[in-house]
């Protein structure tokens, strides 16, 4: 790293992390206790969230705190990131290794945790040449993701501590009437092209709620799981971690395997928002369905439903930031860009509807 670069790092954290409070909190915690904090760098990835890399009396940790200008709800994030890593310890999800965490503000201006570093690289970033010379590599890499969902999908809350995490009452009956009024709150932004822009979001809505399963089989939810959230081991096909558990809670884990199939190449579309390359040898669609059906003993009916309910939901999300674009809020062009992907969302739950997957 040049010498530009160090200091443009140094900026990106030095007036949001105390290095001598974190020291004394460290302390408190017998982490290192009178060592000096060094190495300090900012670790990039796919979230506004500061991620800060350091040593302590020859150990590495990583602080993970809230952005630069925190929501409203940055320090329950945190708060809730810290609770779910710990609950995973020693279980055969991978996932970073919670280290200790400090859910009161006061101790460093906001929530934060340290976890330990994560050997591996993002797969969105570019493959490492093992990975890209060879499409059985990265057949086993699109099998490895399943198989971390599954492993999630039995993890049972309530034996791990997460019984208060999030709200299984009417979960599945609050899914579409949720997204639907987040899209029509769009209305409030000036010159939003609005739902007749849109793929038919009605035909959606309503065949989501004809066919809502009857109950659930309660579990945890990543919530966004999708291949730039995972990280995987450099010199073998396996998974490193799955990273960014902001969205986790409880509900049903099928969710979590709708939300892969929302993101994972589509033959049928003619443009592939996945940014890996190259991508053949990764698992089709149906594979990748297949792979989880038949581990988790779940059936094709539960699954198609969470086909079309993920990309719905994903797709009024995304939204939003078109919505705030018309209004002059932000970017136009970030907002036309991720009004084209809400399109191609809803279309590709229209098609699932027609035409299941499995």
């Amino acid at each position: 790293m040049s010498s530009a670069e160090m200091a443009h790092d140094r900026e990106a954290w030095a007036e949001l992390i105390d290095l001598e409070r974190l020291a004394r909190w460290m302390d408190s915690r017998g982490l290192g206790t009178g060592a000096a904090i060094e190495e300090p760098e900012t670790l990039g990835g796919g979230t506004q969230n500061i991620l800060l890399r350091f040593r302590r009396a020859g150990r590495v940790h990583v602080l993970r705190r809230p952005p630069r200008r925190p929501r409203p709800e940055s320090d329950e994030v945190m708060r809730r990131e810290m609770k779910v890593l710990a609950a995973l310890a020693g279980s055969d999800v991978p996932h970073p290794g919670f280290i200790a965490g400090e859910g009161d503000p006061a101790a460093l201006g906001t929530a934060f945790y340290l976890m330990e570093p994560v050997a591996g690289f993002n797969p969105t970033q570019g493959l490492p040449p093992y990975h890209a010379g060879d499409p059985a590599v990265r057949r086993r890499m699109g099998e490895a993701m399943v198989d971390a969902i599954v492993a999630l999908s039995r993890i049972d809350p309530d034996r791990v501590g997460l019984s208060d995490l999030g709200k299984l009452d009417g979960w599945v009956e609050r899914q579409v009437p949720r997204w639907r009024a987040q899209l029509d709150g769009y209305a409030k932004f000036e010159g939003w092209s609005g739902l007749a822009a849109l793929p038919d979001v009605d035909a959606i809505c309503s065949w989501l709620e004809a066919n809502r399963p009857a109950t659930i089989r309660p579990g945890l939810i990543h919530g966004d799981f999708h291949l730039a959230n995972v990280m995987f081991a450099p010199d073998a096909p396996e998974l490193a971690a799955v990273v960014d558990w902001e969205l986790a809670t409880r509900g049903d884990p099928l969710l979590d395997l709708g939300w892969l199939t929302a993101t994972w190449r589509d033959p049928a579309e003619t443009e592939h928002r996945v940014a890996v390359t190259p991508w053949d040898g990764f698992p089709t669609l149906a594979e990748i369905v297949d792979r989880y059906l038949a581990a988790t003993g779940r059936s094709a009916a539960e699954a198609r439903w969470y086909s079309v309910l993920a990309p719905f939901k994903l797709g009024a999300i995304l939204e939003g930031s078109h919505a705030r674009a018309c209004a002059g809020l932000t970017p136009r062009a970030i907002g036309d860009q991720l009004h084209s992907h809400t399109i191609a969302l809803f279309d590709r739950a229209l098609r699932r509807i027609d035409q299941p997957i499995v």
